[in-house]
């Protein structure tokens, strides 16, 4: 959607080449990326996130820098570990006009595993787009 407001919801593919070139086709006037701080469970249950909450930081620091290399302004925040839980904390204060989830190819992502992408588009009426990265590809091909 070009020149509309995009919530991107991404974990290590933050960075990945298919999400920015995806991105960089929409010319979206806005971006607001969210990482969630993703914990383990036996780190949630004894409320340790500041592991979780420093890789979150650790990934947006790196797309915000990829994506400011393709002319692409975005604000980052963390989010809640729970992917639809931290588009509707970040929908509260962006009011997207799209949402862009990018995980893994389906043999390597916990998300699309627990159905995440169906649970955002059953919950949130917005467009939702997936995208597909597949970094293992990405780092093989020539100067990845």
């Amino acid at each position: 959607m070009e020149g509309g407001k995009v919530l991107v919801i991404a974990n290590e593919t933050l960075a990945g080449r298919q999400l920015l070139d995806e991105l960089e086709s929409r010319k979206p006037a806005e971006i607001l990326v969210v990482a969630p701080a993703l914990n383990s469970r036996l780190h949630h249950l004894f409320a340790d996130v500041d592991a979780a909450r420093a890789a979150a930081e650790q990934r947006l620091t790196a797309s915000m820098e990829a994506l400011r290399s393709r002319r692409l302004e975005a604000r980052g925040a963390v989010g809640d570990s729970d992917p639809v839980q931290a588009i509707a904390d970040a929908l509260a204060e962006f009011p997207a006009d799209e949402i862009v989830i990018s995980t893994h190819p389906p043999a390597r992502s916990n998300w699309l595993e627990r159905g995440e992408v169906e649970r955002a588009k059953e919950r949130f009426d917005l467009p939702i787009s997936h995208v597909v990265v597949d970094l293992e590809r990405e780092r093989a091909a020539p100067g990845g």
